[in-house]
This record gives structure tokens, sequence and C-alpha cells, in this order.
């Protein structure tokens, strides 16, 4: 686990380059057994997790039309994979259960500043300025928003108590979907609408160029 590798991994890693390092010292140091599967997981994750953010960022640009607003939308991921950071350090460790809980967190966070943008571009081509549209759409939006938060959260609470055989793997990944989700949506609710107004494109005509 993370925890173990924090802890005694790599203290004793950086012990052994020491030795190797040291006159006389002539040695070839590597990870084996479970220690080298971890570092495998952990650098194909990185790599998933930056495909699934381009593949959401493409697919966002084509429903909107715009470069400027999939990144509007997807501001509030990074905070939300944070926010459920933090309790996997306090409570669990980084494993596949958890790697898999976040690239499911990206997508379910990302559903809440399409709900804000598609509703302030559609009310800025009404004639609203973009402070107005926003400032609306954040206001009407806020109870669905809130209402889908409090079902997906409810959804997973099964997973963090479940008990059992695999119970360690499905507390993992209801533990990060549960607590990423209300993390990311109270930044949704502040941080895209500041966000909207800083790099969101003016609707109130035509659609402008990116």
């Amino acid at each position: 686990s993370s925890r173990i590798r924090r802890l005694i991994q790599t203290p004793a890693y950086t012990t052994f380059e020491h030795i190797s390092a040291a006159p006389g010292g002539n040695y070839n140091i590597d990870y084996s057994g479970a220690s080298r599967q971890f570092e495998q997981e952990a650098g194909g994750f990185t790599n998933t997790l930056l495909f699934a953010t381009i593949i959401v960022f493409l697919v966002l640009a084509a429903q909107f039309n715009s470069l400027r607003d999939p990144v509007v939308i997807l501001v509030s991921v990074p905070l939300a994979l944070f926010g459920a950071l933090i309790f996997v350090n306090l409570f669990t460790s980084l494993n596949i259960y958890t790697e898999v809980g976040l690239v499911t967190l990206m997508g379910l966070i990302s559903k809440h500043g399409i709900l804000i943008v598609q509703f302030a571009n559609d009310l800025q081509r009404a004639g609203l300025s973009k402070r107005e549209a926003i400032e609306q759409a954040a206001g009407v939006r806020l109870r669905p928003i809130l209402m889908t938060t409090a079902a997906m959260v409810l959804g997973v609470i099964p997973l963090v108590i479940a008990s059992g055989a695999g119970a360690a793997g499905r507390f993992n990944m209801g533990l990060v979907i549960s607590t990423g989700l209300a993390i990311g949506t109270l930044f949704t609710l502040f941080v895209v609408p500041a966000f909207y107004m800083l790099l969101a494109a003016r609707h109130q005509t035509t659609r402008d160029a990116d």
C-alpha cells in the first residue's frame, strides 16, 4: 500500500542508494514482488487518469462547441480529487480500488459543472449578461445539484459500511466517491461560477470562436 511505501519502502530505498554510492559499493537496486507491482500500477494509474481527462475534455468541447467552457466545467475535478485523497490518506491507502473510485469520481463531479454552464449559456442567449446568467444559473441549479449529490452519496453508503469478503475494496471505492462528491460539490457551487466569469465565452448573440 501507499502507507507502507511511505513509512518503510522509501526510507529503505534511500538507505540502499547511499550504500550503493559509498566507496566500493557496486549494487543494483530494484523493486520486486508486491513493491514492483505497486510501482507499476501507480505509473499506469497516472496515465489512465490523464487519458480519461483528455477524453472528457474532448467530449465536452464537442458538446459545447467551445474550448473554454470545458475548462470551466473541469475546474472542480482536481479539487474533488484532492478532497478524496485527503480521506484516502487518513483512512486507507492508494490501491486499485481507490484508483477506480477516483476515475469514477471525475466523471460524476463533471456533471455539476455541466448543469451550471449549460444553463448559464442558455440564459446569455436569452439576453442576460454573463454575470446575471451565472448568478441565476447557480441559484436555479443549486437544488438539483444538491439532490443529485445526496442521491449519489447515499447510493454508495452500502459500499462504505459493507462487511464480509471483499469489504475492504468496497469501502475504498465508497470512501473515495462519497467524500470526493461532497467536497467537489461544495467547490463546484463557488469555484465554477468564478471561473465562468473569467474564462467562459459570451453567448448573447452568436457563439464566440475559440
